[in-house]
C-alpha cells in the first residue's frame, strides 16, 4: 500500500532503530509484569479458598461430649460460607472487578509505551548528537580546508576515539594534498628548463654559418616537433593537477560566447584545413559564468578542439550556449563515425582514447576531455558525454552560471 505524498515517515537511521528499540523493551517487560502479578493473584485467591474449604470440612475432634458442640459450630459456619459464596455471586460488580483491572492495566500499558518511545527518541537524538556533529564538520571540510579538524570535545569514549581517528586520518590527507601541490609547483619549472635548452642547442646547431646537412635538418625538425608534443602533453599534466587541486587563479566573472568566440578563431586554420561547417548559435551577453579565465579558455578550447579533431572532413559542429538563470551550458555537437556509450562514458578518465579506427584522427594525448571535466568540477559545474545516434559526440558542459554581470570593460571582454 502507497502512502500519500503529504505522510512522511522517518529513514532507518540509527535513531528510529534505537527508539524503536526502548519502546518494545518497555512493552515487553510491562507485559511481563502484568502477568506475573496476575498469576500472583490467581494464585492466592485459589489458595484462599482451599483454606475455607478445608476449615469447612469435617473436623477431628476429643471424643465424649465435645463432639455435639464442635459438629454444631462447623455446620454453622458451613451455612455462613454458603450464605456469603451466595452474597458474592449475587452482586454484579463484583464479578467484573478482574476484568475491569486488566483492561485498565492494558490501558496504562499502551500509554507507558508511547511515553517509552517519546522518551527514546529524546535520549537517542542526545546520545546521537556528537555524530551528527561529526559528520556536519566532515561534510564542510573539503580539499581546501583540510587544515581544519572535528576536535570532538568530550569524555575518552568510543565517539571521541572515532572523531581522532577521523582527525589522524584528515591530517595526512592535508600532508598528501600539500605534496602533490609541491610537485606540481615545481614540475613546470624543473621539467621546463631541459626542454628549453634542447630548443635552443637545436637552434644553436642550425644558425651556424656553414649549411648544414638536409638530414640533419630533417632530424631538427623531427626533434623540435617532438619537444612542442612533449611541451603541450606537460602543459596538459599541469592544467590537469591545478584543475584537481581546484587552484583557480585570475576569477573573474566573463561570457562563454566570447571565450567561445575566442576559441574559434584560434582553431580556424585547422577548420579550414578539414572544410568543417560550423553552426554557433551563442549569442552575445547570453550565459555569464565566474572562475579563472585561464582555465575556462582552457575548458572550451579542448571541448571545441576535440569537436574538430575527431571529426569527419567536410563534417560539421554545432555551438550552442544558454543558461536558465542558475546554470550556464556550453553544449557542442560534430559528426563523424558511430561510438559506443559505454566507451565514449570512459572519455572524461586521463588518457582514454577510441583509437583511430573509430574517431578518425590519432592525434591528441587523451587528457583533452579529461581537463575539461577537471576544470568543470573544479568550478562546481558538471560534464556530460552522449554518442549521437547518428555518428559523432555531443559534449555538454554546465556550470554555475553569474546572477551579477559586470560590464565589457570590468570582465576584460573586448567590446
Amino acid at each position: 500500500m502507497r502512502l500519500p505524498n503529504w505522510v512522511r515517515l522517518p529513514g532507518r537511521t540509527v535513531r528510529v532503530r534505537l527508539t524503536v528499540l526502548y519502546a518494545l523493551l518497555f512493552f515487553f517487560s510491562g507485559a511481563l509484569l502484568l502477568a506475573i502479578a496476575s498469576g500472583v493473584a490467581v494464585g492466592r485467591s485459589s489458595s484462599m479458598e482451599v483454606k475455607v474449604n478445608a476449615n469447612a470440612g469435617p473436623q477431628s475432634g476429643q471424643a465424649g461430649d465435645r463432639i455435639h458442640m464442635l459438629q454444631s459450630q462447623v455446620a454453622h459456619l458451613q451455612a455462613q460460607v454458603a450464605r456469603l459464596q451466595s452474597e458474592v455471586a449475587g452482586q454484579p460488580g463484583q464479578s467484573q472487578l478482574g476484568h475491569v483491572l486488566l483492561i485498565s492495566s492494558l490501558i496504562a500499558l499502551a500509554i507507558m509505551t508511547i511515553v517509552s518511545a517519546a522518551l527514546g527518541w529524546l535520549v537517542a537524538g542526545r546520545a546521537l548528537r556528537p555524530v551528527r556533529q561529526m559528520t556536519a564538520a566532515a561534510q564542510r571540510i573539503s580539499e581546501d580546508n583540510l587544515h581544519e579538524r572535528l576536535a570532538v570535545a568530550g569524555p575518552r569514549d568510543e565517539l571521541k576515539e572515532l572523531g581522532d581517528t577521523i582527525d589522524g586520518l584528515l591530517a595526512r590527507l592535508e600532508g598528501a594534498f600539500a605534496a602533490q601541490r609541491r610537485f606540481v609547483a615545481n614540475a613546470s619549472h624543473e621539467l621546463r628548463t631541459p626542454l628549453t635548452t634542447m630548443r635552443a642547442s637545436l637552434d644553436v646547431a642550425l644558425a651556424k654559418p656553414e649549411p648544414a646537412p638536409p638530414q640533419t635538418v630533417a632530424l631538427a625538425g623531427r626533434l623540435r616537433a617532438e619537444l612542442d608534443r612533449v611541451d603541450a602533453l606537460l602543459e596538459a599534466f599541469l592544467v590537469l593537477a591545478r584543475a584537481q587541486h581546484r587552484h583557480l587563479p585570475g576569477c573573474t566573472a566573463l561570457p562563454l560566447d566570447y571565450v567561445v568566440e575566442a576559441a574559434l578563431a584560434d582553431q580556424a586554420a585547422a577548420i579550414h584545413a578539414r572544410n568543417l561547417t560550423v553552426q554557433d548559435t551563442t549569442g552575445p551577453g547570453g550565459a555569464w559564468v565566474t572562475g579563472s579565465q585561464a582555465l575556462l579558455c582552457r575548458l572550451v578550447e579542448n571541448v571545441i578542439g576535440n569537436a574538430v579533431c575527431h571529426n569527419d572532413d567536410g563534417g560539421w559542429i554545432r555551438i550552442t550556449t544558454e543558461t536558465d538563470g542558475r546554470r550556464a551550458s556550453l553544449v557542442v555537437e560534430n559528426g563523424g563515425p558511430f561510438l559506443e556509450q559505454r566507451q565514449v562514458a570512459e572519455l572524461a578518465q586521463p588518457f582514454r582514447r577510441l583509437g583511430a579506427d573509430r574517431t578518425g584522427s590519432d592525434e591528441g594525448s587523451g587528457l583533452g576531455l579529461s581537463i575539461v571535466a577537471a576544470i568543470a568540477e573544479a568550478h562546481g559545474g558538471t560534464l556530460d558525454l552522449q554518442a549521437r545516434d547518428g555518428g559523432g559526440l555531443r559534449v555538454c558542459v554546465e556550470l554555475p552560471a553569474t546572477a551579477d554581470r559586470p560590464s565589457a570593460a570590468q570582465a576584460g571582454v573586448p567590446a
